[in-house]
């Protein structure tokens, strides 16, 4: 039997994932809207054969913007650009079942599967950010509830939109003048309490079938949300003990909706600091946590708890549960809060170390090393249960990038733990996933 190899993504935030990354003399100085920068970045995650490159989104300018750099090119377009000069790494982009009309999204991502011959995924998100419903004229965000409620719907037709064509619709007979079966072609019909959505997609299936499905939330909704639809799931998880908890959890519940717990991939987020030594590691934390600023931390803190007030809170007193709110309450990302809690509960930080600790990634696995540490890490959680490969989120790009598939992806393949060179060409051959039948 050939040995399990993990998988990898890149995933693209700002000029990395600290906070400060974009203040550090090793980040791009290249403008967040030169696409330049991310052509850097996905030719260089090809070069290390890498799975996939995930782009994130946003739809409102934050209230730190003054302070920190969240702004950047729009993720469906910027995928277009990246189809063009690349060639075998899959392309996710993230777009919201809450603010964009099915049609559409169906119509862009078979567009892109097209392009790209089959390489696109579609990062599934149901958008809890306040400020962006009164972008798009609703006066109050929807709840969390009202989201995920949404999102079930939004799938069945979107699912549908991509079937609406069968895989030899297409006959393009010039002779005779027959371009497509018709019988091959049809509308949705789609009558439901949120979309009301006739079909067929006006245009053909995609090499694909249909995108990767990708998703991140980890709440109790979003875990059955993922379990019944995702094929791969980006988490946040702060150590290996609940991110092994997680595995098993997502897997069983992808068992019980029917599905093989092969076809649902497991990929922790992890921010490594990369250095020579471990002191050049620990030096470069270190200065990337001098660049932070704590009142942006808080701000942004506030925010994934849907605006909750922690201004009165002293920075150097340790933290309890009792000073968030309750997890269950809350309608923002709930997945993300349940994890910031749960590190209170166990560690007791202060509220500044706290806030060190989401500067680096915002909930996600950071850590520190010599690539070798990186990879034993690394190894560790993929042979023991807990992923079946990661997020990769430099903590500066692209330094940490350069240095992760230079350094690291050449001491995972001596073990055997990852690829060489691409053995498919779609991202679902990547993955290992099954083309979605019609």
């Amino acid at each position: 039997m050939d040995q399990r190899q993990m998988h990898l993504n890149l995933f693209v935030h700002s000029r990395g994932h600290h906070e400060a990354a974009w203040r550090h003399p090793l980040a791009s100085p290249l403008a967040l809207t030169d696409i330049d920068y991310f052509t850097g970045l996905a030719r260089k995650a090809e070069q290390g054969c890498f799975d996939s490159i995930f782009l994130a989104d946003t739809l409102a300018a934050g209230d730190d913007v003054a302070s920190a750099p969240r702004v950047w090119l729009e993720p469906i377009t910027t995928l277009a650009a990246l189809i063009g000069v690349t060639r075998r790494i899959g392309l996710i982009a993230t777009c919201s079942t809450t603010y964009t009309e099915p049609f559409n999204l169906a119509r862009q991502f078979a567009s892109l599967d097209h392009m790209s011959n089959g390489r696109v995924g579609w990062n599934i998100v149901t958008t809890w950010l306040a400020t962006a419903s009164g972008n798009f004229g609703l006066a109050e965000p929807l709840t969390h509830a009202e989201r995920y409620e949404r999102a079930e719907e939004y799938m069945s037709v979107v699912k549908a939109l991509w079937d609406s064509w069968t895989d030899d619709a297409i006959i393009d007979d010039r002779a005779n003048g027959v371009y497509a079966r018709s019988g091959s072609i049809r509308p949705i019909n789609h009558d439901g309490p949120h979309y009301h959505v006739t079909g067929p997609l006006n245009i053909p299936r995609g090499p694909q079938g249909r995108p990767v499905f990708v998703q991140a939330g980890s709440s109790d909704t979003g875990k059955a949300f993922a379990a019944k639809h995702a094929e791969a799931v980006f988490t946040a998880q702060m150590e290996k003990a609940t991110a092994g908890d997680f595995y098993a959890d997502l897997k069983r519940q992808a068992v019980a909706a029917g599905r093989s717990p092969d076809q649902i991939l497991i990929l922790p987020g992890l921010s490594p600091v990369i250095g020579g030594t471990e002191a050049e590691a620990t030096r470069i934390s270190r200065e990337l946590n001098d660049l932070s600023d704590p009142e942006v931390g808080r701000r942004r803190l506030s925010g994934r708890f849907g605006g909750h007030d922690f201004s009165h809170l002293p920075l150097d007193k340790p933290l309890s549960p009792e000073d968030f709110p309750d997890p269950a309450t809350v309608q923002a990302a709930r997945s993300r809060t349940e994890v910031i809690v749960g590190l209170v509960r166990r560690e007791k930080p202060t509220l500044r170390q706290l806030l060190g600790y989401m500067a680096g990634a915002r909930g996600h696995f950071v850590t520190s090393g010599t690539p070798e540490q990186i990879a034993d890490l690394m190894a560790d959680w993929f042979e023991s249960g807990a992923a079946d490969g990661f997020n990769l989120m430099p903590p500066i790009l692209p330094a940490m990038l350069d240095a992760f598939v230079d350094e690291v992806v050449p001491l995972l393949r001596r073990r055997g733990l990852f690829r060489s060179e691409y053995a498919a060409d779609t991202l679902r051959g990547h993955y290992g996933l099954v083309r979605p039948g019609r």
